[in-house]
């Protein structure tokens, strides 16, 4: 997992990370998710050929009551070695499925402005609900929007 994670950063992939990014710092995002997961509020489904971890995403879950309904993508990631194969589109059509089957019909997410996956998403069928200016750090330092994204399931 952490290498995918160092994969992704490493490639300028907007996952909330900046380099240098280090195996050390993969390894306790790792193990927080891992505590999200046992307290119900993450899940976790991932991409692999054999042992060889290829590509994740995560729904997550608020517990708030007026947001049961709701659940958001994030970090979906594919290993550089292995785009272009349609595995972002499988991860993302299981997610939907899961999501459904907790009762989450909304489902949300942001990216960066320009990212490829803003055109998996639209081919998902979500819909563009606005953009936000300067939102975050990329990679090499710089303030870039994001774009946010939704989809009643």
């Amino acid at each position: 997992m952490s290498s995918l994670l160092i994969d992704s950063v490493e490639s300028g992939a907007s996952v909330g990370f900046i380099t240098p990014f280090f195996h050390a710092d993969a390894m306790i995002y790792w193990g927080g998710v891992e505590a999200d997961m046992n307290s119900g509020v993450r899940k976790l489904i991932l991409a692999c050929d054999g042992e060889e971890i290829l590509g994740c995403v995560q729904l997550s879950m608020t517990d708030k009551r007026n947001g049961l309904h709701r659940g958001e993508v994030e970090k979906l990631m594919v290993r550089t070695s292995a785009r272009g194969k349609g595995i972002a589109k499988k991860l993302m059509l299981k997610l939907e499925a899961l999501a459904l089957e907790l009762d989450r019909t909304l489902i949300v997410l942001d990216t960066r402005k320009g990212d490829v996956a803003s055109t998996l998403y639209i081919n998902l069928g979500y819909s563009f609900a606005g953009e936000i200016p300067n939102f975050a750090l990329s990679s090499d330092g710089e303030y870039e929007a994001t774009v946010l994204f939704y989809k009643e399931l």
